[in-house]
């Protein structure tokens, strides 16, 4: 685990230093398959935020995360609406919304909850069939019809770029996502001064902060390859 450790916190060394040109990022660890031990790491090595795609893990990680003082819990994953009852009062963000039946789920669920809920809206920049999100030429329809759903609290766009060989072909991708924000999402919400984007991943969060982007959401560029646990595992 020392080995682990050590790894993690001189990736997020290196990471940093990278962002240092840019103040207003926030370095996102990306915490599929990972230990709550290899969570207060990541913390204890200035990381506070924290993103999670799948919501059984991410009530796993709660009480984890929970206990970091100054730590904040993002859902970044596809979300179903059958299971936002299970974490709309457990999550800081849910950067994955993609649909209108989700937006009215997670509506009601915060209503009952009290709470209204900051949101990104998931846009699938590169049009790819396998993939969620908004298409963007959709998406001014889609933050319009918003309006419906008061406890929903629309905050900013996130997206998941298609896969590039070189760096430099992700921004295209990345500056038609400060498109969107400025010219589409801004003018429907001028009361959010500072709109979010939540965009760049271990493979490409360089090119992502050279568009300013406001949430790098990292995971193996943290933490190394994944373990994925195997059948014989997950029978013990």
């Amino acid at each position: 685990m020392n080995e682990s450790f050590d790894l993690i916190e001189k990736n997020i060394e290196n990471i940093k230093k990278e962002m240092a040109a840019y103040p207003k990022a926030h370095l996102m660890a990306a915490i599929k398959t990972r230990s709550d031990e290899e969570v207060r790491k990541a913390y204890e090595c200035g990381v506070r935020y924290f993103g999670e795609n799948r919501v059984q893990e991410l009530l796993a990680h709660y009480e984890c995360v929970r206990a970091l003082q100054g730590a904040h819990l993002h859902m970044i994953g596809t979300l179903q609406t059958n299971k936002v009852k299970y974490i709309i009062d457990k999550v800081d963000m849910i950067e994955s919304l993609s649909s209108l039946g989700l937006a009215k789920e997670i509506d009601k669920r915060a209503a009952k909850c009290g709470i209204k809920m900051p949101v990104l809206v998931e846009v699938n920049i590169g049009r790819e069939p396998q993939k969620d999100g908004i298409m963007p030429e959709d998406l001014p329809t889609f933050l319009a019809e918003l309006a419906a759903y008061p406890n929903v609290l629309p905050k900013g766009l996130m997206t998941i770029a298609p896969v590039c060989e070189k760096s430099e072909d992700y921004a295209p991708y990345f500056a038609e996502m400060v498109r969107l924000r400025d010219e589409v999402f801004a003018p429907l919400f001028p009361s959010e001064e500072n709109p979010l984007l939540s965009m760049g991943m271990s493979g490409n969060f360089a090119e992502a902060l050279r568009h300013g982007t406001d949430f790098v959401r990292i995971g193996t560029g943290i933490f190394g390859a994944r373990h994925y646990p195997t059948s014989a595992e997950t029978q013990k």
